[in-house]
């Protein structure tokens, strides 16, 4: 895969890794303000953005990790190209987090739109390859049997959106957090599909303040007990 943006850090070794994928029919470059962002608050971080090699289903133009092609009325199908698409991301995630000597524990994957549906799926069937996921305008295709427990995911979405509804959004948001799982949502107003500097704003805000739930769990198990990690303030 092609990097069309790389931003290491001036000085030193990277300190965290952020991965982030487009959507469909987009290109690398659609990322540029999120990457942009990501640099300057987090300056030892290394921030990639991939194009994949796919071009986008005709007559649209710009580039497509799977087809959309017939998914509206074989939704079946939609799990089984996922799951091609994330074998060569998957190897391509590891093959940066060892090139930039970077561990997963410190990798957030990020994305938009069908980017963002990518990560959320590679960090669940992968639990551990990251510690993070920033899902912009994506949910998961079907929610996975279990919410993954070595990542939080992050999901940032307009209440506008009409290719991924906020209902199904917050639908799959409840049911992670009945299963015990580490996620926040964050639902802009007036937002449609399309990666707003609102969201960023908070996805930076998430990135910054947000206590993993592993993280409480730890400190409340060495302390033996004594607390409510659902009571923590984000």
């Amino acid at each position: 895969m092609e990097l069309v943006i790389e931003h290491r850090p001036a000085h030193g070794p990277a300190e965290q890794l952020l991965l982030l994928w487009h959507g469909w029919a987009q290109d690398g470059a659609a990322l540029a303000p999120l990457a942009d962002a990501l640099r300057r608050e987090f300056p030892q971080a290394a921030v990639l953005v991939p194009q994949s090699p796919l071009l986008a289903d005709a007559p649209r133009r710009g580039r497509m990790w799977y087809s959309i092609q017939g998914l509206q009325k074989q939704p079946e199908v939609w799990p089984q190209r996922v799951t091609a698409a994330l074998g060569p991301l998957e190897d391509w995630v590891r093959a940066q987090q060892q090139r930039l000597g970077v561990a997963p524990p410190a990798t957030c994957l990020g994305g938009f739109s069908q980017g963002a549906l990518l990560a959320l799926e590679l960090a669940t069937r992968r639990d551990g390859i990251a510690g993070r996921v920033l899902a912009f305008g994506g949910r998961f295709v079907e929610l996975p049997p279990q919410p993954p427990r070595l990542a939080t995911l992050h999901f940032l979405h307009g209440d506008a959106d009409d290719v991924f509804p906020p209902d199904e959004v917050r639908r799959q948001f409840a049911q992670l957090g009945a299963q015990h799982g580490d996620a926040t949502i964050d639902i802009a107003h007036g937002v449609g599909h399309e990666l707003h500097p609102v969201l960023i704003d908070r996805a930076l805000f998430r990135l910054r303040n947000h206590i993993p739930l592993r993280t409480w769990q730890a400190a409340l198990g060495a302390a033996g007990g004594g607390g409510d990690p659902d009571d923590r303030d984000d």
